[in-house]
């Protein structure tokens, strides 16, 4: 499929974006323009639509449709242990913080399927302290919370995601974890059993809760800069004093209006502590 008139497009883009936000209230207007493009005309060749008034058709007679189109369209791309050196600075210089705390609140923002919730599942299991912990795993797209949910991943993945939870500080048989079936494996529910799912828009949804700390992975590189300021606002809204926020590693608070009120634990893997 060809898409001669870049103008055109973009102009098209622009208002069914608004569409979508009239009809279901996604607002997709501070995601990164080249990013939405590039994913949109993935989508209709995928989906073999000749034109963008085929895809608004549908979107807007269609809520199911308009699921699958959001679960194609937003990011998702994750894995168990991402970054591995990023889990083990938080087994050796956060969790032990945490430890003090009679309760421990977390919010996984942009859980997407599940893979880094299990992975924070398992550190904070292997601290002792999943039992006095309740983490908030959010996302805008409710099919990949199902999924979260269910905890059920392709085996294939499994070599990777073992060496990447032994890189990660762990020393326990990684499959103690999950049982293998068919070619996949579900982890153990119990990992999950103080876990509240919950859908959440970060470009226009509040602060909901007081958490220790805010994970927020490779999601905002997918964000401009006013929609990236509005979510560290979010986020230093819903942190308690003293409180840590973690990002991917090609995120960085550093130009970002509440800097100063943070300061890094561990710059390389991006984990900073609220200063008051």
């Amino acid at each position: 499929m060809k898409f001669s008139d870049d103008a055109h497009f973009e102009q098209d883009v622009e208002v069914l974006i608004r569409e979508m936000h009239t009809q279901y209230g996604y607002d997709f207007n501070g995601y990164a323009r080249a990013s939405v493009y590039r994913r949109i005309k993935r989508f209709l060749t995928h989906r073999h639509l000749s034109s963008l008034e085929d895809l608004r058709k549908a979107l807007m007679g269609d809520s199911y449709f308009f699921e699958n189109f959001l679960q194609e369209i937003t990011v998702n791309v994750t894995e168990m242990f991402r970054d591995p050196s990023f889990f083990l600075s938080l087994r050796n210089n956060v969790l032990p913080i945490l430890s003090t705390y009679p309760f421990i609140k977390i919010w996984d923002a942009g859980c997407s399927t599940g893979e880094e919730l299990f992975s924070l599942a398992i550190l904070l299991q292997e601290a002792d302290l999943l039992g006095r912990t309740k983490i908030y795993a959010t996302d805008i797209n409710q099919k990949v919370l199902k999924q979260a949910k269910e905890g059920i991943f392709s085996a294939a993945n499994m070599t990777g995601y073992t060496a990447g939870y032994y890189a990660s500080g762990g020393t326990q048989e990684f499959s103690r974890y999950y049982n293998s079936n068919y070619g996949s494996v579900k982890f153990d529910s119990s990992l999950i059993k103080n876990v509240v799912f919950y859908p959440h828009n970060l470009a226009s949804d509040t602060s909901f809760n007081e958490f220790h700390l805010v994970l927020c992975r490779n999601v905002l590189i997918y964000f401009n800069k006013e929609l990236q300021e509005r979510v560290f606002k979010l986020f230093d809204e819903s942190l308690v004093s003293l409180g840590y926020l973690a990002l991917g590693k090609k995120e960085t608070l550093s130009m970002s209006q509440i800097s100063s009120s943070y300061n890094p634990v561990d710059k390389l893997n991006r984990i900073y502590r609220k200063t008051d």
